[in-house]
């Protein structure tokens, strides 16, 4: 599951606030919010970054979307909206080398981001 800090919250030898569970995907919240709910949803199959998925790999991005969207309509805000985005690398704000999708909301999103 590799040796980053989302491998350790995976192998569950770090604590992490979990709100989602399957097979494939793990959401937890974020320790550092941007917005009133910020959710990491990550692959339990590791990958580093954007740069590095295969074609093999869509049904698992699939999967990360799909996870957040319906996390989205069971926590009742997706009417209201909220923002998926994943960062590639050091520039694209990447931090921890495990591909992972922020879903924000809970407040108004502007645009540009940051």
């Amino acid at each position: 599951m590799g040796d980053t800090l989302f491998g350790k919250i995976i192998r569950r030898e770090i604590p992490a606030d979990i709100v989602y569970e399957d097979d494939d995907v793990l959401a937890f919240r974020d320790i550092n919010p941007q917005a009133p709910v910020h959710v990491l949803f990550i692959p339990k199959n590791p990958v580093a970054t954007l740069n590095d998925l295969a074609p093999d790999d869509a049904v698992l991005v699939g999967k990360l979307v799909l996870a957040a969207s319906a996390w989205a309509k069971r926590e009742g805000f997706a009417d209201n909206g909220y923002r998926c985005v994943m960062n590639c690398n050091r520039d694209g704000g990447q931090t921890v080398y495990h591909i992972h999708l922020h879903l924000l909301a809970g407040r108004a999103l502007h645009w540009p981001p940051g």
